[in-house]
């Protein structure tokens, strides 16, 4: 593939991605005069339009879908080439640093040992396990390529994409009176001992957890804090106290005498993201993402499948 034909053909696919000039023009780097020239010349080369135009709107045609197809495949074996070659000869892993939460969902981090990307063979996961905020810390410093963290802060720094969502859970003596019902609120749990994650670990979401509390007229009869969900077994196992945990926390603390309930406020959602710099493009990192939420997302005819499945999952939790 020469030069010309290359930058004709990545003139053609920003723009069919983005079906703008000047968006397309800007992620490839060139004005839009240089991008209009690109298209003009590579459809006098092939002797037809790509695509349809005016002055408000850019829009691909049938030859432009079937000259767009094919040339993501051309790239993408193009790529595939070079780094396979790239990797003989240099004899080392690509590495991509990720971290996560001590309690994040096992499915999450299973999925991410599973991903194999086709232009990455020799791609080496490096894990290491540090509490969410600490986790957004080390994106930005760079330490980190990316991270799954649960209620990371907004920052323009920061590309997120949210991967799930989940309530918290309250693991409570089966003999406790709240054990007979299907779910809790912040309500019912007056009165009670809480167990609390300390407020270092994650100020906003321990800070929203009381202030929603307060709202609710939910008064604790105190509260006690813990670092991990297994300091909180004996005094919930003793009917002293009820603790609140993610859904991790919950399938370790579900033994022995104590049971779990989802806690149902609306408003107090655990969400998880994957967390990256936003000036960050490698390409690496967008292949691997994109693998990776395909994987969290079940093909459409298997809806109907996975959500009973998921429903049977929440009540072996509650039971």
């Amino acid at each position: 593939m020469t030069q010309n034909e290359t930058k004709f053909m990545d003139s053609a696919l920003s723009l069919a991605e983005t079906l703008h000039y000047t968006k397309a023009a800007k992620r490839l780097r060139i004005s839009q005069p240089q991008l209009t020239k690109n298209i003009q010349e590579l459809e006098d080369i092939l002797g037809f339009r790509l695509f349809d135009r005016d002055r408000k709107t850019v829009e691909l045609n049938d030859a432009g879908r079937a000259y767009i197809e094919q040339a993501k495949l051309s790239i993408m074996y193009a790529e595939r080439a070079f780094q396979a070659a790239r990797d003989s000869m240099r004899d080392t892993d690509t590495v991509l640093h990720v971290g996560r939460s001590p309690y994040t969902d096992p499915f999450l981090i299973s999925t991410i040992h599973s991903i194999q990307l086709p232009l990455y063979s020799r791609l080496r996961i490096e894990l290491s396990s540090r509490f969410s905020c600490e986790l957004v810390d080390e994106v930005l410093a760079g330490s980190l390529d990316l991270a799954i963290a649960t209620e990371p802060p907004e920052s323009p720094l920061l590309t997120t994409v949210k991967v799930s969502e989940s309530p918290f859970y309250i693991a409570m003596s089966k003999k406790d009176k709240l054990a007979s019902f299907p779910t809790v609120t912040l309500a019912a749990l007056s009165n009670h001992c809480w167990i609390l994650f300390e407020r270092r670990l994650h100020p906003p979401l321990y800070d929203e957890l009381l202030h929603l509390a307060r709202e609710k007229s939910a008064v604790p009869k105190k509260i006690r804090h813990i670092t991990a969900p297994e300091e909180a077994f004996p005094l919930v196992e003793e009917r002293e106290c009820v603790a609140f945990v993610v859904k991790a926390g919950a399938l370790l603390l579900s033994r022995n005498g104590v049971t779990v309930r989802p806690l149902i406020e609306p408003a107090l959602t655990l969400k998880t993201y994957l967390v990256s710099r936003a000036d960050d493009d490698s390409k690496l990192l967008s292949e691997f993402v994109r693998t990776y939420m395909r994987r969290l997302s079940p093909p459409k005819k298997d809806m109907q499948l996975a959500l009973p499945i998921a429903a049977n999952a929440s009540r072996r939790i509650a039971s």
